[in-house]
């Protein structure tokens, strides 16, 4: 909103940031560096910086420019200009104390007084009017969100009630704050807000409406007239706290309210302070009231009445008679009648009139009296009792001691106190009542609320100068809210955090109040101070003192505790609340528990003659009466004061429990806080106490909450809503279909482009830190906007279009009229027209008759449906008489019943008559006999009264004494006390003493125990270390091993790879020679004809190829032989190695699991040391960034550790000094023994020097303790370790110097009173020195303090700078946004501007051909109007030439010239359908080229599509057959893959027998694992005691890991390598298998194609012996299926059965309640019956009318019978139900079995089905194999007949051969070499195939 634009009321909204947004204020405070630093008067001022000296900073102040210098760490950032009166303080970004001080002292001074902190307001009280509260404001707020709208409480109660109607959860509204800060005023707000806002009568009229919300405004100042009173700090201050409950309907209307209240302030009606009132309402009662109503009320001037100690005080700026007519009118509002309201006011004067009543001591006597009693005249006037009662009741009251009762004279203060606490006891019963009308008018309407909303105004926290009970209830009070306050802002916010999963640190501010309600509200152990308050109470003899005795002794050491250090009265204690340290006086404590009062005036007070009084005092047996004080001042035994047991509560127990209610209330709400903070006690405008400001807000959590919320994620929302709510923005960004709420979120916000600190996505919820779900929120109305408009524009283009049509239909049709119209104006007086006209008419003549003809048809059909109509109306009044008739018949024959039963209840009456007559004569005889006993009981009374004067002698006697038994039985109590005392104080000093011995021994042994623990831990190191060295050995020889086995595969691969070496050659020398025989053969044959020579060498080679086939047949058995010694070998080798692996495998797993053992420690050990080795970072870190500042402080520091190393040197040498002297005197003490009487003198120094030595220890055990502390803080100093060791070693060197002494002083004793001496000088330096490091202790105690000081102030900076780094991050992220959305639009506007372009191209072309258009158009009009011209000359050419014709010629004439016209007409028309002919042929001549142009071009192009698709067939055609060919290859691959699963599938048996043995090998690793991890557990615990002792164990730790990485480097290593042999015989297996398949699968095929025809038939036969047992299976399931319909017949019978039984219980029933009615009926006739009898014979038969009320009774219990009957029967409905539910459990059981007997024999069908096909297949398959087999044996026959032919032509050749010369040689000889020569390739191949076979299957055996 501008500046200019404001308001003089939105003055006090809106700050004025003209002067802070601009850029030289920016610049200002950019160059002045400008700080915060401490001021005594201002809490902080603002400060330039100068220059830095260390520690210390100079700054020039900016309002007088004074330099300073001030302590870095006092010094606090000072945010931006542009940061000054920012409306939320969660947006500064350096937040510290000074910025949110400036920030509320800035908007404080101009006038706004609202501002946020982060989830909570900050209310500063004006002490003046603002007009922002007016229904102009209430308007501005009203719905809006709360970053639209200045911070106010409107805004905050609308943004409950807002929430309330959203999320349906109940609101409160929190102010809290101290007395005088505004919070009052803040409730009358809230509640002003809401009565405008949910009024339920917003939009009516008339006045009456809205009673309950002008109810719940008026409320309000009745309240306060009664409850609030003028205090010190506030002129309207509530003495009571409230809570006022608002309830809601669905709608949001307010349907009710109640207020409960806390803690009336009751004292000020009695006694109040200087300048201070009581409260309003005696003001405004004494002021205000008129003459006649003072005169009722006997009012007096204000200086008349005690209780208005300082008279009649004014309040500046109210009237108190103005402000009586306001509270009577309130209470007219409210619903109190004129009687109630003068009730009110004669109890407030009565309040008034009792503290005029005066009482003085009897001159001898301490007995008060009352000299002059009009006060009390007045009162018992104005109460309606006697006064002499009520004087007796106050001076001398009934009082029962024992069974008693007696009249105990009353003191002058016991009187005083009697009135003061009826007063105050009237004055809170009246509050009450009129807090209970106030809450009956609120709640009288009784709509049930949906929701509520509680405004909680309590009185703040307290510290006066005085505090007592009611102080402790209100500080007890403000503990419990503030402890809801840090609950709901810190730790529910962050558990929170952690429960949904997010990214979070738990942070802890440190505000855990539960200590100090503990303190106050415990029950038992140790009792808290209410509940010792109580059993006080119920102490005989127990006073304020002993109560705070008890109370000191039980919370001595409670740190929330304290006894005050210069005690006032021993009545005080302290407690330590969150706001401060507080003061109590326990004065009176018990009586203001107990609130006793006279019970004797409260009886008289019951019984008074005004109603109102009466009202008041209803519940006198609840009041705690004199008896009470009585025993607790005499000497009663305790027993006897418990005598109400459930009637009497405690004032303490009573608040305790209402407020634990409201607590309950307040969690079960979603609590709204608003912080109220009064800036000064003068009440003065404008003025603010800094000092007082700052300690609001240090005790309210102002700084951790704003922290929290700038930190954390304050705005959360669940994934549905916030998918269902911001959708609209990512509309495109979630896919259809079902998604889960969180990846739609998580879509959603990737869509968004939101940064991702500002966000986080837990569980359930999606959490954003503030203002971003507003932002959200802004975008999404706008696209809302966006949309609305858009929808609105298409509403509007719509109705705009639909008005355009009806506008364009009705201009089409005017000008339809208007041509119609023109038309009829031409046609009405043309003759033909007129004719027409006339003639139209009488066409439809013939048509009317049909129509006749057609109605009369109508007609009769309507006169037969309406007879038929006739008919059935009749036959329905036929029937309804018959019915009539009949239930005439009925009733006559009911009212003939109901005569006959008038006749018989005139019976019964006549004998109830009877009765009562004889009744009558019975009742005269009983009040004949109750005469003569009241004389009897007259008589015994008398005796009674003699007998009860006796007791009471007797009692007087016997109370005499009991006082005196009990007087003694007190004074031995007395002496019990001071004895147990005394033993106590001596049992005390013996138990110090023996504590310190057990300390002494204690520590020593503590000693021993951690020396024994180091030298433990250094075994298990030890022994640690010896097993990680085995397992290395055992590592190392199983590496030996598996080197060795590489060793052995590598000598058998080379043996295998030299084999195949061999094999090659032997296949190449055997190819040679099957060369050289080929080239032999092929010359035998060129050679045969040649000569014998020839022939003798050819056998000679021959015979020396047949010895060379023997030597190859011989190398080829040996060559076998070897491959089969080498498979044998290989097998072993085999064998071995996997033996040798599996060996391996277990030294493995042994290896694994001492490796995983190890690791775990290894892994909690670096655990541990990467945690100390991170805190040595964190730490030196620190240390690093405060060098800078520490330079000083280090060198002190330096100076002080080498002190107090000097100072540990010193004591070191003193304890071995003192350990020396010991061990000498106890030497000492056994030569003593032995020595002369003389040496007495000697053992008594030397006890003395014992002594000595003792102090000497305990105060060497001290200070050991401090050296510890001291050194636990130098822990981070590595020089330490040194100087210890050094110290040692001079430690050492003393020793030993010290034991050389030893000799000495065992010589001289003499000596020994001198070293005595020189050892208490020892002391006293040992004391100075303790001093010294004392006052260095303290000295680093503070430097310790300022490190954490700025430790904690970097830490803000830190969180500022983080902060402002994200708000940057944040700002850069939008403008990003921006950017992007910029260049969207930009290149939107591009695109449009093309569309545009291209349009605007369009029109200039449509332009163009639109002008050509329009020229050729314009000629076209010229030569239409220059035709137009000649038609018109030619048109008068022809009327002159018509007129003449007409003139001339006759009618004949005219007609002939008017054919012609007419002729000539049709001639020019002719001639114009020839020139449209033409021009249709030419336009025909044009359409017929352009057709010939386009078949052209259709067929050029159909040549061209041929083309292109005999192409595409091509292509298609090849693609095909390359798919074909892809196709094939795939099968193929198929084929290999389909190998390839099979054996996979193998291997993948073997391996999950592998992984199950790993499994098992798992499990008891993890067995073993659990129980390390109870040893590590176990260990922990310890190692946590001894981290100093790992300190020194870090070297080793270290090694033990270098150690332990190495060897999980060689396990590594080692598991590679494993796996690799694995891998490598796994695959030699698989090759070993593959080929032993292949062959077995060769010798199966050719051996077992027989035994396969067998076996296929077996299987055959078993199957089918399978599929009979099936069939035979469902047949018995369709058996049981029969069952099962049986059954289910059965149980629908039964079910039937139990309906029939069902609806003849429901008549009955409904029989029975007909009887019931008639019954009931007959009863009301009866009971009209005797009304009237009893009107009749009233006066006289009195008697008759108890006998006829025990008829009466009677017919009741016959009616409660029949009800019971009618239960029972109910009874066994519902059983009948029930069963008939089991029965129906029942069979839909069976129907569920029935379905699942169908499932299964489905199954089973197609098990049968499956097992068929299977049958089937296996028949095919076995064709097949036939067919195969055949095949095979075809091959075979064909092979041996091959075979014996090569035979037969090998016999054939050897014969040739052998005759030689024989002629046909050459023939057979070259059939005979071709046949041989086949032998040999046949032989050949044979060997070559089993040679590749055996090769085969040695490369795989190798592989």
């Amino acid at each position: 909103m501008a500046n200019k634009t404001l308001n003089e009321d939105e003055k006090f909204l809106f700050a004025d940031k003209d002067f802070f947004n601009s850029p030289v204020a920016q610049a200002d405070w950019a160059a002045k560096k400008l700080v915060w630093v401490p001021s005594e008067k201002h809490g902080f001022e603002a400060a330039s910086m100068k220059e830095e000296k260390g520690d210390e900073v100079l700054v020039e102040l900016v309002d007088n420019g004074k330099k300073i210098t001030v302590n870095k760490d006092d010094i606090q950032k000072m945010n931006p200009p542009k940061f000054s009166k920012v409306e939320d303080m969660a947006e500064l970004t350096c937040l510290n104390e000074a910025s949110v001080l400036h920030n509320l002292r800035e908007r404080y001074f101009s006038g706004l007084i609202y501002t946020y902190s982060g989830l909570f307001c900050v209310v500063v009280n004006p002490y003046k009017m603002l007009p922002i509260y007016s229904e102009k404001i209430i308007d501005m707020y009203k719905g809006k969100k709360r970053h639209e709208v200045p911070p106010h409480i409107y805004s905050i109660t609308d943004n409950a009630y807002r929430n309330m109607m959203q999320d349906r959860e109940d609101q409160s509204i929190l102010c809290t704050g101290e007395s005088g800060a505004g919070k009052t005023e803040n409730t009358k707000k809230v509640i002003q807000y809401l009565a405008v806002v949910a009024s339920s009568h917003k939009g009516k009229k008339d006045m009456s409406a809205g009673e309950l919300e002008k109810q719940l405004l008026q409320a309000n100042p009745i309240l306060e007239a009664f409850g609030n009173a003028k205090t010190i700090k506030n002129d309207n201050s509530s003495r009571f706290g409230k809570f006022i409950r608002i309830n809601f309907d669905v709608t949001g209307y307010i349907v009710g309210a109640n207020i409960e209240t806390y803690l009336l302030e009751k004292s000020r009606c009695i006694r109040q302070a200087k300048t201070e009132r009581t409260f309003h309402i005696f003001y405004y009662m004494v002021a205000g009231a008129k003459e006649k109503l003072r005169e009722e009320l006997l009012l007096e001037n204000f200086n008349k009445y005690r209780f208005l100690v300082e008279g009649h005080v004014q309040i500046t700026g109210t009237q108190d008679d103005e402000m009586y007519d306001e509270t009577m009118e309130a209470m007219m509002i409210m619903g109190l009648n004129e009687e109630e309201r003068v009730g009110i006011l004669k109890v407030v004067s009565t309040v008034l009139q009792l503290g005029n009543i005066e009482f003085k001591k009897e001159r001898n006597q301490e007995q008060a009296t009352m000299p002059d009693n009009t006060a009390a005249q007045k009162v018992c006037h104005l109460s309606g009792i006697n006064v002499t009662d009520f004087t007796r009741a106050i001076l001398t009251p009934r009082i029962k001691v024992g069974r008693e009762v007696v009249q105990k004279a009353q003191t002058k203060e016991q009187a005083d106190f009697a009135i003061e606490a009826l007063a105050k006891a009237t004055y809170e019963r009246l509050f009450r009542w009129i807090l209970g009308r106030v809450n009956k008018a609120l709640d009288k309407t009784k709509r049930q609320g949906a929701s509520f909303l509680g405004i909680l105004d309590i009185a703040g926290f307290e510290i006066f100068e005085d505090n007592s009970f009611e102080q402790l209830c209100i500080n007890y009070t403000n503990e419990k809210l503030q402890q809801l306050f840090n609950h709901t802002m810190f730790i529910l916010e962050q558990e929170e955090y952690q429960r949904e999963g997010i990214e979070w640190n738990f942070i802890d501010f440190g505000l855990d109040l539960q200590p100090c309600i503990e303190l106050i509200e415990r029950p038992t152990n140790p009792p808290g101070i209410l509940a010792l308050l109580d059993e006080e109470c119920w102490f005989p003899k127990a006073t304020d003192i002993s109560f705070v005795e008890k109370l000191c002794n039980t919370h001595v050491n409670h740190m929330k505790f304290a006894k005050p250090k210069q005690l006032k009265d021993k009545t005080e204690f302290s407690v330590c609340h969150y706001a401060g340290r507080v003061d109590y006086n326990a004065v009176a404590w018990l009586t203001k528990n107990m609130d006793p009062l006279n019970d004797n005036v409260t009886a008289l007070l019951n019984n008074s003659s005004s109603t109102f009084v009466q009202d008041l005092w209803k519940d006198v047996d609840r009041v705690v009466g004199l008896e009470t004080i009585a025993k607790m001042s005499d000497s009663s035994m305790p027993s006897s004061s418990k005598t109400k047991k459930g009637m009497f509560r405690t004032v303490g127990q009573l608040y305790k429990e209402s407020l634990a209610k409201l607590m309950t209330t307040l969690h079960n709400t979603q609590p709204n806080f608003v912080r109220c903070i009064i800036p000064n006690h003068e009440k003065r405008a404008g003025k603010m106490d800094a000092h007082l400001v700052l300690e609001q807000l240090r005790c309210n959590g102002v700084l951790e909450g704003i922290r929290i919320c700038r930190q954390g994620f304050p705005n959360r929302i669940v994934f549905q809503e916030f998918r269902q709510r911001y959708e609209i923005l990512a509309a495109n960004a979630i896919p259809k279909g079902f998604m889960d709420g969180k990846q739609a979120c998580i879509l959603m916000i990737k869509h968004l482009d939101l940064d991702p600190n500002l966000y986080r996505i837990g569980q359930s919820k999606i959490f954003f830190r503030t203002g971003v779900l507003a932002q959200l929120e802004e975008e999404r109305d706008l696209k809302i906007t966006v949309i609305i408009i858009a929808f609105q524009a298409q509403a509007r283009g719509f109705l705009a279009r639909k008005a355009f049509a009806k506008r364009q239909q009705q201009l089409t049709a005017m000008r339809v009229i208007q041509r119609n119209c023109a038309a009829y104006l031409k046609l009405r007086n043309w003759q033909w027209w007129r004719l027409f006209t006339k003639v139209k008419p009488l066409l439809q003549v013939t048509r009317q008759e049909e129509e006749m003809s057609l109605k009369e048809e109508e007609l009769q059909k309507a006169k037969e449906a309406s007879q038929k109509y006739e008919t059935e109306l009749k036959d329905i009044m036929l029937k309804h008489t018959q019915d009539l008739e009949e239930h005439l018949e009925e009733e006559e024959d009911a009212r003939q019943k109901l005569q006959l039963e008038k006749v018989t209840c005139d019976g019964k009456i006549k004998k109830l008559e009877d009765d009562v007559l004889v009744m009558e004569d019975q009742n005269n005889k009983l009040l004949k006999e109750r005469k003569l006993l009241e004389e009897r009981v007259a008589d015994f009374s008398a005796n009674l009264a003699e007998e009860e004067e006796k007791s009471k002698n007797l009692t007087k006697l016997k109370n005499k004494h009991e006082s005196m038994i009990s007087e003694l039985e007190v004074r031995l109590k007395k002496e019990e006390k001071t004895r147990q005392e005394l033993d106590k104080a001596k049992r005390k000093l013996e138990a110090e003493s023996n504590d310190l011995q057990e300390q002494i021994a204690d520590l020593q042994a503590q000693i021993a125990e951690l020396k024994a623990q180091l030298a433990k831990k250094e075994e298990e190191l030890q022994a640690a270390l010896g097993r990680l060295e085995d397992e290395t050995a055992q590592k190392n020889n199983a590496l030996k091993k598996i080197r060795e086995l590489e060793g052995l595969i590598s000598d058998l691969q080379e043996d295998l790879d030299s084999e195949r070496a061999a094999r090659n050659k032997a296949e190449k020398t055997k190819r040679d020679l099957g060369e050289e025989l080929e080239a032999l053969k092929s010359e035998l044959e060129d050679t045969l004809d040649s000569t014998a020579a020839q022939q003798e060498l050819r056998a000679k080679r021959e015979q020396e190829v047949t010895l060379l086939k023997k030597a190859m047949d011989e190398e080829s058995r040996s060559h076998e032989a070897q491959v089969q010694e080498m498979r044998q070998k290989h097998t072993q080798a085999v064998e071995e190695l996997t033996e040798q692996l599996e060996q391996a495998k277990r030294v493995r797993s042994n290896l694994e699991k001492a490796k995983q053992a190890l690791e775990k420690e290894t892994s909690e050990l670096t655990v541990e040391i990467r945690s100390l080795s991170q805190a040595k970072q964190d730490v030196e870190h620190k240390r690093k960034k405060v060098e800078g500042q520490l330079t000083d402080l280090q060198a002190r520091f330096n100076d002080s550790e080498k002190q107090k190393a000097e100072l540990g040197d010193r004591v070191s040498k003193i304890t071995v000094e003192l350990e020396s002297v010991t061990s000498l005197l106890n030497e000492a003490e056994g030569k003593n023994i032995k020595l002369n009487k003389d040496v007495a003198s000697l053992t008594s120094q030397f006890q003395d020097t014992q002594e000595l030595l003792a102090e000497e220890t305990r105060q060497k055990l001290q200070f050991s303790t401090k050296l510890r502390q001291m050194e636990d803080e130098r822990n981070s100093l590595q020089e330490q370790l040194e100087e210890e060791t050094e110290a040692k070693r001079n430690v050492e060197r003393h020793v030993s110097t010290l034991n050389i002494q030893l000799s000495d002083f065992k010589k001289k004793l003499e000596e020994m009173s001198g070293n005595v001496e020189l050892l208490e000088e020892g002391k006293k330096r040992l004391q100075r020195d303790l001093e010294a490091s004392n006052t260095q202790f303290e000295e680093k105690a503070v430097a310790y303090e300022k490190l954490e000081k700025t430790k904690n102030r970097l830490q803000q900076e830190l969180e500022d700078i983080l902060m402002d780094l994200d708000n940057q991050r944040q700002l850069v992220s939008n403008l990003e946004k921006k950017q992007k959305k910029f260049d969207q639009m930009l290149a939107e506007e591009k695109s449009i501007s093309c569309k545009y372009a291209e349009e605007r191209d369009r029109a200039e072309a449509e332009a163009r051909e639109k002008e050509t258009k329009a020229l050729s158009l314009a000629r076209a009009l010229d030569e239409a109007q220059d035709a137009r011209e000649e038609l018109e000359r030619a048109n008068k050419a022809l009327r002159a030439e018509m007129e003449d014709l007409v003139s001339s010629k006759d009618d004949v004439g005219k007609n002939v010239h008017e054919l012609e016209k007419s002729k000539r007409g049709l001639e020019a028309q002719v001639e114009e359908m020839k020139t449209q002919l033409e021009e249709l042929e030419d336009e025909l001549q044009a359409a017929e080229d352009a057709k010939l142009r386009l078949e052209v071009n259709m067929q050029a192009l159909k040549a061209q599509f041929e083309r292109d698709l005999q192409g595409r067939d091509e292509q298609g055609e090849e693609k095909r057959k390359q798919l074909v060919k892809q196709v094939r290859e795939l099968e193929t691959e198929l084929e290999d893959e389909r190998k390839q699963r099979a054996a996979l599938s193998a291997s993948k048996k073997k391996m999950e027998g592998d992984m199950k043995d790993l499994e098992g090998q798992i499990d008891t690793a993890n067995k073993g694992r659990d129980e390390a991890i109870k040893q590590l557990r176990k260990l922990q615990a310890q190692m946590k005691d001894f981290q100093r002792e790992l300190d020194d164990a870090r070297a080793a730790r270290e090694d033990v890991l270098s150690t332990a990485k190495e060897s999980e480097k060689k396990a590594k290593n080692l598991e590679a390598e494993l796996m690799q042999l694995q891998e490598d015989l796994a695959a030699a297996e698989r090759a070993k298998k593959q080929a032993e398949t292949e062959r077995d699968e060769l010798a199966d095929e050719l051996a077992s194609n027989a035994s396969g025809k067998s076996a296929l038939s077996d299987e055959k036969r078993r199957l089918e012996a399978k599929i009979s047992q099936l069939e035979e299976e469902l047949e018995e399931e369709q058996g049981n299926m029969e069952m099962l319909n049986d059954k289910l017949r059965k149980s629908s019978q039964q079910v039937d059965q139990l309906t029939n039984e069902l609806q003849t219980e429901r008549t009955t029933s409904q029989k029975n309640e007909s009887a019931r009615q008639q019954l009931e009926r007959q009863n009301k006739d009866l009971k009209a019956k005797l009304q009237e009898m009893e009107n009749q014979v009233k006066s006289k038969f009195k008697s008759s009318i108890a006998a006829l009320e025990a008829k009466v009774s009677q017919l009741e219990e016959q009616l409660d019978q029949e009800n019971r009957d009618k239960q029972a029967v109910a009874k066994t409905v519902r059983q009948k139900e029930k069963k008939l539910k089991d029965m129906m459990i029942q069979v839909e059981d069976e129907r569920k079995q029935a379905e699942q007997y169908k499932d299964q024999a489905d199954k089973a069908n197609a098990r049968v089905k499956q097992l068929k096909r299977q049958l089937e297949e296996s028949e095919e398959e076995s064709q097949r194999i036939t067919a195969a087999r055949r095949k095979l044996q075809r091959e075979l026959d064909e092979a041996t007949e091959a075979n014996d032919a090569m035979s037969r032509e090998v016999s054939a050749l050897k014969n040739k051969l052998r005759r030689g010369n024989e002629p046909s040689f050459s023939s057979s000889t070259r059939r005979s070499g071709a046949g041989r020569r086949g032998v040999i390739d046949s032989s050949d191949a044979a060997e070559d195939d089993a040679d590749m076979q055996g090769d085969y299957n040695g490369t795989k055996a190798g592989e």
